[in-house]
């Protein structure tokens, strides 16, 4: 069966300034979504900051192996309730991807949980993708680096958590550096940042770049399926543990109570 992706848009620019309009007609979402199904393992739909709970309902996240986000102008529209529920399918196997200005969304910084803050720069500058970890899956069918030649810059410091991997750094023409893709880990969901995609430059309709985002899609999910057990806080009684011991002592909860949250 194919990965079941959404690639979710804040879709604010697209409606409100011509350039990014004329890149993307349709909206970045729908351009990303459509290089995905051009895989055939893949199959992508989208959804929206403006769609009843941003298109991202229980049930349709239930039945979402990976998810992709791209959000910048108004991050904090989105309702503090989507964004635990999104949470909440990441700590479950759902695979979760954030695009360039995602750094700043309220999922990333929920789950990084620092400020995901960095240097930037607006200046249409040339960006060349160093690929320093050639084996791993998100980098197959890249050669050794590629660029991109019209860019907003992102530079270090980029206060994230240490990643499990690193798979590109990026050096830009004003001279910066910065760790343009790197992956983590959170309960039983892969997540995977990944930094090019200003909206004024036609960056996801690079063929490099898509083959990034298909590469990654694969990398994320989870064909595991849904763990919903990595919630659960068992209180397991004295005469279940799996070697013979005496209670003793005194305790806060009664036999079988549930623990406080």
């Amino acid at each position: 069966m194919a990965i079941r992706t959404i690639v979710w848009g804040e879709n604010i620019h697209e409606q409100t300034n011509e350039i990014v309009r004329s890149i993307y007609p349709h909206g970045m979402h729908t351009t990303i979504a459509e290089a995905l199904n051009r895989d055939p393992s893949i199959s992508a739909g989208t959804a929206t900051l403006q769609e009843a709970e941003h298109g991202l309902a229980e049930a349709r996240l239930a039945e979402t192996d990976v998810l992709v986000w791209w959000g910048h102008k108004d991050h904090g529209a989105v309702s503090d309730d989507v964004v635990e529920r999104v949470a909440r399918r990441v700590w479950e196997g759902m695979g979760l991807i954030v695009l360039h200005s995602g750094h700043f969304s309220k999922i990333f910084k929920r789950l990084m949980g620092t400020p995901c803050a960095l240097k930037w720069r607006e200046a249409g500058e040339r960006e060349r993708l160093w690929v320093i970890n050639p084996r791993h899956p998100i980098a197959e069918g890249l050669g050794e680096n590629f660029v991109l030649e019209n860019e907003e810059m992102y530079g270090e410091q980029f206060s994230v958590p240490e990643p499990l991997e690193t798979v590109f750094i990026s050096w830009f023409a004003g001279g910066e550096v910065f760790r343009s893709g790197m992956t983590w880990r959170r309960g039983a969901g892969n997540i995977f940042y990944f930094r090019p995609g200003h909206e004024t430059y036609p960056t996801y309709h690079d063929a490099t770049v898509q083959k990034v985002l298909a590469n990654g899609v694969k990398w994320a999910f989870n064909p595991q399926g849904t763990y919903t057990a990595i919630h659960d806080a068992p209180n397991v009684p004295v005469e279940k543990a799996l070697e013979p011991i005496v209670e003793r002592g005194p305790k806060l909860h009664e036999a079988g109570e549930a623990g406080y949250r």
